[in-house]
């Protein structure tokens, strides 16, 4: 079901369909819009958040219509996944329905049963957020966090996933900005060294709240693949945005979980709008799409994407950005490359 969901979506996105008779494969889920935290770049800064959680209602509703062709879900958004009491029972769930998922986390709550219990479970993927290479720095941009105990919670988490053998991908990320550039090498050379890491990203901030005049940079005049593939955006109250970056950028809601099922939402006339105007080379009229900096792939890597299942672009996909900056394939294949990768082989 989830191949002939994807040629579905691989045939609607070549032709610039406006309506997709698949569903997506990936969604970003916010089940909590809670935080610890006060991060500058954030955009819960200029969206104030309530400190709720998803309900089980709508998340059971989201899985259940996803369960046949979903293949990842991101439990992450404007929250502290760890911050979610039933976050661990939320990962076991998606399991049982045969989707994978995916955390991102600031690392304060990443204590010893935290560590554990995400070890023991079938999570597959995590992004442990550190943006610097210094005390100073770190606890600038990530305001009521110490840059101690979290680089502490995260090299232990690491160590524990290395001595268990666990096949968890853990990448370390930085989001480059104005007062941590000078500190990516010190940043690369450290998380490179420590046990358990796979890989280590430095990636550009595609928020727009340090730099509010940025703008999106030409990817070439390419419809944005997410409109047809995904991921969606599931906020913790049910509504439903078009992709990772719309309600971010003050884009309008396509739906609602609460109301609509999701193959109802994913066809509504909100998206099928947006794909008409993205497939006619239109999409700097729409103003969320005109600010987002978010890098559009060449089709070719779009249409590849969806031959393969899921967990296995996420494999792949390390591999391509390693050789796109290392020249050996063309960098038009991320225009405009926005991300620095180092892959870690451990043997």
């Amino acid at each position: 079901m989830r191949l002939f969901n994807r040629a579905k979506i691989l045939w609607s996105y070549l032709r610039g369909a406006d309506r997709v008779e698949g569903l997506p494969v990936e969604y970003i889920v916010e089940t909590t819009a809670k935080c610890n935290i006060y991060c500058p770049m954030c955009p819960r800064e200029t969206h104030k958040q309530p400190k709720e959680d998803m309900t089980s209602g709508i998340f059971e509703k989201l899985i259940k219509g996803a369960e046949r062709t979903g293949e990842h879900m991101m439990l992450i958004g404007l929250g502290e996944p760890l911050l979610d009491r039933a976050i661990f029972e939320r990962i076991e769930y998606c399991e049982r329905h045969g989707i994978a998922t995916l955390l991102s986390t600031n690392g304060t709550l990443l204590d010893e049963e935290a560590s554990a219990k995400l070890l023991d479970s079938p999570l597959q993927h995590i992004t442990l957020s550190f943006d610097g290479a210094s005390k100073e720095t770190f606890e600038h941009y990530r305001k009521g966090a110490r840059f101690e105990k979290v680089r502490d919670n995260f090299v232990h988490f690491c160590k524990m996933k290395h001595a268990r053998g666990s096949g968890l991908q853990i990448v370390v990320q930085m989001v480059r900005m104005a007062g941590n550039a000078h500190e990516v090498d010190a940043f690369r050379a450290f998380w490179s060294a420590v046990p358990g890491v796979d890989q280590v990203r430095v990636k550009e901030d595609e928020t727009n709240l340090v730099t509010p005049e940025a703008r999106a940079e030409a990817g070439g005049g390419r419809r944005c693949h997410y409109l047809w593939r995904g991921a969606m955006y599931v906020k913790h109250d049910g509504r439903v945005f078009p992709c990772c970056q719309s309600y971010m950028l003050d884009g309008a809601p396509v739906g609602d979980l609460r109301d609509e099922p999701l193959e109802t939402i994913f066809n509504s006339d909100s998206m099928r709008e947006l794909r008409r105007l993205h497939a006619a080379g239109r999409s700097a009229e729409i103003d969320m799409c005109a600010r987002c900096c978010t890098v559009i792939p060449h089709p070719a890597l779009v249409a590849g994407s969806l031959l393969l299942h899921g967990k296995w672009v996420r494999r792949a996909m390390p591999v391509v950005e390693r050789l796109v900056y290392g020249r050996k394939l063309p960098k038009a294949l991320l225009a405009p490359a926005r991300e620095e990768l180092v892959q870690i082989d451990r043997k």
